[in-house]
């Protein structure tokens, strides 16, 4: 048996409390039923356009700011309403939420890459390294994300590679922040000291223990992450600095229905509303990821 393994395993003849159980079971439940709207959404937003059920999402200046279905003068031809160019808002929303998906996955990737490798070396090398990455972090966590991505944008334009530039820089610095915090515990535990005494090297020590036990925590932040990476192209399409022509996100149709909210609402409300679903789903789904893999709640 690896340190590794002896330092998780349970004592020999100790069974598993039944607290301790119920609350596994328990956070593992939240997981699933907050799991299983999510996968219905994403299986909703991929899909449905493939099956050939939605209404043409094309141009219909004969029918525009049509209500939806629901409403006086709505039709279900239309079932959410057609915007101010006729075009009908299921099909928008739906086509919408492909891009709304990929930026929310790829804004996690590209922030919770460099932010994992720097809050591990940060937390294990420890002294100056640890002192300049720590220094970076504030500095970055101290500029309001608004003003990174005006100056990169009116440097580089508006386009999705200059979005996940953006998403990367502004969220960076918090992934790293709590993966050096959670790489400082880990460090000091018995199974890290056994092999540095048995003399490992630290390059193994790191990527063949230390990452490892990295893992949970690391795929709980991805999670939250997705949702702050939706959340920062909305408020940037909704300024005008996120996503363009002839491209759409729900951040850009919200943005486009903004001057329409006195007298046809709907155009706005709907993509605003997806987000917000989105959103909570995926945070909460984080939290529960974050409360299953925290080593604190889970030796109690």
């Amino acid at each position: 048996m690896s340190e590794l393994e002896i330092e998780l395993a349970p004592h020999a003849g100790e069974p598993l409390k039944p607290a301790k159980d119920r609350r596994r079971r328990t956070s593992r439940t939240s997981v699933f039923w907050l799991g299983l709207p999510l996968g219905v959404i994403t299986f909703l937003v991929f899909v449905l356009p493939l099956t050939g059920l939605l209404p043409d999402g094309g141009q219909d200046l004969t029918a525009t700011r049509l209500p939806p279905a629901f409403l006086d003068g709505g039709t279900w031809a239309h079932p959410l309403g057609t915007n101010k160019l006729g075009q009908d808002g299921l099909t928008q929303l739906v086509e919408s939420g492909r891009l709304t998906i990929m930026i929310g996955l790829v804004g996690a990737l590209v922030a919770i890459g460099p932010g994992t490798l720097l809050g591990l070396l940060a937390g294990y090398c420890r002294g100056w390294v640890d002192k300049t990455i720590s220094i970076l972090i504030d500095a970055q966590l101290a500029l309001p994300f608004i003003l990174i991505a005006l100056a990169i944008i009116a440097n580089r334009g508006s386009s999705l590679p200059v979005l996940f530039l953006v998403l990367a820089l502004t969220g960076w610095a918090s992934c790293a922040r709590v993966t050096r915090s959670a790489t400082l515990s880990i460090r000091e535990r018995q199974f890290v000291l056994g092999l540095r005494a048995a003399g490992a090297s630290e390059a193994r020590i790191v990527f063949r223990h230390v990452l490892p036990n990295l893992a949970g925590t690391v795929v709980a932040l991805a999670t939250l992450q997705v949702g702050t990476a939706i959340l920062v192209e909305s408020a940037l399409s909704f300024l005008g600095l996120g996503v363009v022509p002839p491209h759409s996100s729900w951040g850009s149709m919200l943005a486009a229905g903004q001057d329409e909210l006195s007298h046809s609402w709907w155009i706005a409300f709907f993509p605003g509303l997806a987000i917000t679903v989105l959103v909570l789903l995926v945070n909460l789904i984080g939290d529960a990821l974050l409360t299953h893999n925290d080593p604190r709640k889970r030796r109690r």
